[in-house]
């Protein structure tokens, strides 16, 4: 869901730059000669002029006419959660040993939390140790046959599981990953779904 560019000439009241412009949200980061990093209030107010995505703060980064309206309403209306997911109306969702409760509120206002584990169009499961990762043998008929399998895990300083230990445990049941997304502050979830 993020956005990213290499060579984006910039503008800052202290001069000029080129660099690497990234959209994740809420972060809007540009990599020159200087990092520079944009959130919150400064991303207020973001607009298209012309080329220029223009900043409130008056920063001008130059992608294009077409580029720079498409950023600017990305960053104005950064996708949340369960759009990041895929999470869409009407789908039948389950959540399996994720212990997060105000995410299973907010699962609930969009899909329909399956009671029966039988096919499923998302499965939302947490996997912290390769014991856990154990279970996919289990897991995999629960989904109907185009559902998805999220695999959610600790990350950064919390990290007790490395993403390539999840990918092989996965691809060895014949998943093959294809999305990968920032779950919360503490957590980064892997897509799989069955080999084609």
């Amino acid at each position: 869901m993020g956005r990213d560019v290499d060579a984006v000439p910039a503008r800052f009241a202290d001069g000029v730059d080129v660099g690497r412009l990234q959209w994740e949200a809420p972060k809007l980061v540009f990599r020159g000669a200087t990092r520079r990093v944009f959130e919150g209030e400064a991303l207020k107010g973001i607009v298209a002029e012309g080329a220029d995505l223009l900043l409130a703060g008056g920063e001008r980064f130059t992608l294009g006419a077409v580029q720079a309206e498409r950023w600017a309403k990305a960053i104005a209306n950064p996708p949340g959660r369960l759009d990041k997911l895929g999470v869409k109306p009407g789908m039948r969702v389950a959540i399996l040993d994720l212990d997060d409760p105000d995410f299973a509120v907010e699962l609930a206002t969009r899909a329909t939390l399956a009671s029966m584990f039988s096919e499923i169009d998302m499965l939302i499961m947490g996997a912290d140790s390769p014991e856990q990762l154990d279970r996919l043998p289990d897991v995999i008929p629960m989904l109907a046959e185009r559902g998805a399998l999220w695999i959610v895990s600790l990350k950064g300083r919390l990290l007790r599981i490395r993403d390539v230990e999840v990918m092989a445990a996965a691809k060895a049941h014949g998943l093959v990953d294809n999305k990968v997304c920032a779950f919360s502050d503490a957590r980064t979830a892997l897509r799989f779904t069955r080999r084609r």
